[in-house]
This record gives structure tokens, C-alpha cells and sequence, in this order.
């Protein structure tokens, strides 16, 4: 199986096939780069993974995944890597990448982007992670958003075997779309800015994950030259 980095380096143990990941991230903290560094262990350690980029251009995601090591290009070649474009349609703009929506509206979304992250065999080696979840919530009213996550974002998973990363913002939507959402997944990991402390730093915890031992303490964040984030020690 291709390793998580940070989440498991956090676990006693590989987290298994099919799970769902819920991360509640604070928008001023490394929960970006955070994703880039996930993708990237992932993809070294031999997976595939699916990026759905909400919050930032595609642009810059290849750019920082090549900070990171990756040969973009070649990778998308091979389909190791795909990297959907879910920002261009925010600014009310066509996307001209291979793989975008037009609209983040659940009415709107096509039946063969439902499909593609839910058809197929087991897929144990891919990963399909989103950076901004929260952005469905400006085109969407919280009902028709949290049925389209119940039975399409997380359901995927446990039907394909794969393993799944959603971000949403902290303390921006109601109180039943986290307790529906975190009914729904198998681990919930908060990221956040902790500015108690001088400096402030950067923090990491998992909250609970079904079937995995895991250490629930905070952790600092430190990220690198090339926008690697790791634990610090």
C-alpha cells in the first residue's frame, strides 16, 4: 500500500483500504501545502492519486508538485496523476484543462464525473484528495451539498477500495453539515493556525479514526524550502 505522510506518521499502523478522511482545517494555516505534500509522499511511495484542486489554480499546483520532486508531465502521461480543475468555474471562467467542471452546482455535475470516481475495481493504490470542499457551499444550499457528499464524495471509497481526503473550513458552516459529515467518514485529522503562541505555529492532530491506533496529540507543522511540510521533532 502507498503511505499517507504526516497522517501516518501520526498512526501505528497503515490505514487501511477504502477509508474515508474528513480534515477540518483553519484557513490561515499549512493545510495547502499540507495537500501537496500528501499527493506527492503518496504518488513516491507508488500510488496514484487524484487531486481536486477547488481553492487554487491548477497552475500552481503543478508548479509546487514539482517543488516537491514530481515530473508533473510524465505522471499525468501515465495517468499517476490527475489533477482536476473545480477553481476555474468559481470565477465564472471555462477551464481549459483535460479534467474540470463547468459548474459546482450538484445539479450540474455530469454523470460521467460521478461515475469516474465511483466505477471500476478495487483501486487499494489510488487517492483522490480535495483541498477546498467548502467552496460546494457557495453554490449549493447545505441539504442538497451534504446528500451529494453522502452519496457520491464519500461513498466512493469503500465501493472502490481507494482512499479518500476531503478539507473543509473550520467554523463556516452549520453545526449538521460537520456532525453529518463526520458521522459519514472513518478519520477526522485538524489542521490549524495556533496563534496562542509567540510565534504562532502551525498544528496537526487526529481527532479519531475507526480501526486505527493513532497518537491524538498535537503536533507542529515546519515546512520546507520547497514547501514540504513535515512533523517537528
Amino acid at each position: 500500500m502507498p503511505r499517507i505522510p504526516l497522517i501516518e506518521d501520526l498512526t501505528k499502523g497503515p490505514v487501511p483500504p477504502g477509508y474515508n478522511i474528513l480534515v477540518e482545517y483553519d484557513p490561515a494555516s499549512l493545510w495547502y501545502s499540507v495537500v501537496l505534500t500528501i499527493t506527492a509522499g503518496w504518488i513516491k511511495s507508488g500510488g496514484v492519486a487524484s487531486c481536486t484542486i477547488c481553492g487554487q489554480p491548477p497552475v500552481s499546483v503543478r508548479s509546487n508538485l514539482k517543488r516537491l520532486g514530481l515530473n508533473v508531465e510524465e505522471l499525468e502521461r501515465n495517468d499517476r496523476l490527475r489533477i482536476w480543475d473545480w477553481y476555474t468555474c468559481t470565477l465564472g471562467r471555462k477551464s481549459k484543462e483535460k479534467l474540470s467542471v463547468d459548474s459546482l452546482k450538484v445539479a450540474d455535475m455530469s454523470i460521467e464525473m460521478m461515475r469516474s470516481f465511483m466505477e471500476g475495481p478495487p483501486r487499494p493504490e489510488y487517492l483522490r484528495i480535495m483541498d477546498n470542499f467548502s467552496n460546494m457551499a457557495r453554490f449549493n444550499d447545505e441539504k442538497a451539498w451534504v446528500e451529494y457528499a453522502l452519496t457520491r464524495g464519500f461513498a466512493s471509497s469503500p465501493m472502490t477500495q481507494s482512499t479518500t481526503i476531503e478539507g473543509i473550513i473550520t467554523n463556516l458552516h452549520s453545526n449538521w453539515v460537520y456532525r453529518n459529515f463526520e458521522a459519514a467518514v472513518d478519520g477526522i485529522i485538524d489542521v490549524k493556525l495556533d496563534e496562542a503562541s509567540n510565534p504562532a505555529r502551525n498544528l496537526i492532530r487526529i481527532r479519531s479514526m475507526r480501526g486505527v491506533d493513532y497518537d491524538g496529540h498535537w503536533h507542529a507543522l515546519r515546512v520546507g524550502d520547497n514547501f514540504e511540510v513535515t512533523l517537528e521533532e
